[in-house]
């Protein structure tokens, strides 16, 4: 017998860009909710090699060679995205401690 029903907010947006939640049961152990924790998994080693850029790319501000206006552009961009992806993913894990 499985436990209550419940929703886990998943790591990506629908077509139409809202949020997408998996109506899972306690153990929530089924093929979307791996293939959830598999891109998660993927979206945070993403965020930390783009955390890794950004100290190269912002530690050539102090060197001999300055960055380049488009070489910071793109790595706040990629910051930005990286940032959204894990408080989705902390959120998400956060409403699966609760309950």
């Amino acid at each position: 017998m499985s436990g209550p029903e419940r929703l886990r907010l998943l790591p990506w947006a629908g077509s139409d860009g809202r949020r997408c939640y998996l109506s899972t049961d306690a153990d929530g152990g089924g093929y979307v909710a791996r293939l959830a924790d598999e891109v998660e998994a993927v979206q945070l080693a993403m965020g930390a090699r783009m955390v890794e850029r950004a100290g190269e790319v912002l530690g050539a501000m102090g060197q001999a060679r300055r960055a380049r206006p488009n070489e910071v552009r793109c790595v706040a961009y990629g910051l930005v995205e990286a940032l959204r992806d894990a408080l989705r993913i902390a959120e998400s894990r956060a409403g699966r401690m609760h309950r």
